[in-house]
C-alpha cells in the first residue's frame, strides 16, 4: 500500500493543496517499508489527485481538504483521510493499526486556506 501525508516537511499541513511536500509511505504486513518525500509540484484545480494517483497512492491524509479534491480521489478508489495532525510517520502508523479516522474536515474557500475549518 501507497500512503500519502500532504505536509510542511514532516508535520501533517492543515490544507492538503498547499501544502510544501508530500510524505509517501510504503507499506507491507503492517509495516513502513520505504519512505520518500517529493515536492507539491503546484496547487491547480484537479491536478494532484491526478497526480497523486499517476504515483499510484492508495491513501491521502491530510489535516484538510477541498471537497473537489475528495470527490476525485474518490472516484480513482483512493482513501482520504481528513482531520489528522502531528507528525506524518506517526500518523501513518496509527493508520496502519487502524486508530485513525477520517474527521470528514473539508475546506471550502480555498483563497482563505489559513481560515480553513479550524485546522
Amino acid at each position: 500500500m501507497k500512503i500519502a501525508v500532504a505536509s510542511e516537511n514532516k508535520i501533517v499541513t492543515g490544507h492538503f493543496g498547499h501544502c510544501q511536500n508530500f510524505n509517501i509511505f510504503v507499506t507491507d504486513n503492517d509495516q513502513i517499508i520505504s519512505r520518500e518525500s517529493i515536492p507539491n509540484p503546484g496547487h491547480k484545480p484537479g491536478f494532484l489527485p491526478n497526480y497523486l494517483n499517476e504515483l499510484g497512492v492508495n491513501v491521502i491524509i491530510s489535516g484538510g481538504m477541498g471537497g473537489s479534491a475528495i470527490s476525485i480521489f474518490n472516484e480513482k478508489g483512493i482513501e482520504v483521510i481528513t482531520g489528522a495532525k502531528g507528525n506524518a510517520e506517526d500518523v501513518v502508523t496509527s493508520y496502519i493499526k487502524g486508530q485513525l479516522k477520517s474527521t470528514g474536515s473539508v475546506c471550502n474557500e480555498h483563497q482563505h486556506h489559513n481560515e480553513c475549518g479550524g485546522h
